[in-house]
């Protein structure tokens, strides 16, 4: 049997992945898992929640899943990507999938873009129907300025165990991602030194990539790199 977690992104909840979660529950027969990491969730908490919690509660729902389940898949959103490969370097998973992962840089230029289009909704009266603002709305005020230092600090301990990541791994990436953009993939492409790696662009795509308009097209991808037989020399490892 087989065993998935899903981890989803800094700020953010269940609700970031459930697109993906639904489609894997629905055509596969896998135990999927989504644990809300601590302080997450639609109501944010993260006074006094230090990075190491984040990490624990992934690690502890990963463990839980080993002892049940004869293999492991784990897909990781943003900051739960970079958690995802920490984990898969340590536990040494099946098959690993990292969406729009939050490893090195941030795109100050779609950013800007971004804010242009929120400005210019506003400005026409349709801010209630522009998803990016309705989504990063209810956040203001929501993170303290320590959560943002312990983020970070989850940033640099996670990216030293991206070289001893060995599992199978897929990279999706938006390219209109204001908070992740494009390069961030060719940094975590060269660092990952497993022999099977796929790196897949989407146009259309911003940082939410499972609630984006390319999702229908990443859940068929997902669900086949998952599916697939792994190749001789991978099987011969494990």
């Amino acid at each position: 049997m087989i065993g998935c977690l899903i981890i989803h992104g800094y700020t953010g909840g269940p609700y970031e992945v459930e697109p993906l979660a639904a489609y894997l529950k629905e055509h596969t027969n896998w135990h999927i898992e989504v644990p809300t990491l601590p302080g997450h969730g639609r109501k944010l908490a993260l006074d006094n929640v230090s990075h190491k919690k984040w990490i624990n509660a992934a690690e502890d729902s990963l463990k839980q899943l080993s002892v049940k389940f004869d293999e492991i898949y784990i897909i990781g959103f943003s900051m739960g990507g970079m958690i995802a490969a920490y984990l898969a370097a340590k536990y040494k998973v099946d098959k690993l999938v990292l969406l729009a992962p939050a490893g090195k840089y941030l795109s100050f230029k779609q950013i800007t873009m971004d804010i242009k289009d929120v400005a210019v909704d506003g400005f026409n009266g349709k801010l209630n129907q522009n998803k990016l603002y309705l989504h990063y709305k209810r956040k203001l005020g929501a993170v303290p300025f320590k959560a943002n230092i312990e983020f970070l600090k989850l940033l640099k301990f996670t990216r030293r165990y991206l070289k001893k990541v060995e599992s199978p791994v897929l990279i999706a990436q938006g390219q209109q991602d204001g908070m992740v953009p494009y390069k961030t993939v060719y940094y975590l492409d060269k660092e990952i030194t497993s022999k099977e790696k796929e790196v897949v662009f989407f146009e259309r795509s911003r940082h939410l990539i499972c609630l984006g308009n390319d999702k229908d097209a990443l859940n068929i991808m997902i669900y086949e790199f998952l599916s697939k037989e792994k190749s001789k020399d991978n099987r011969e490892k494990t």
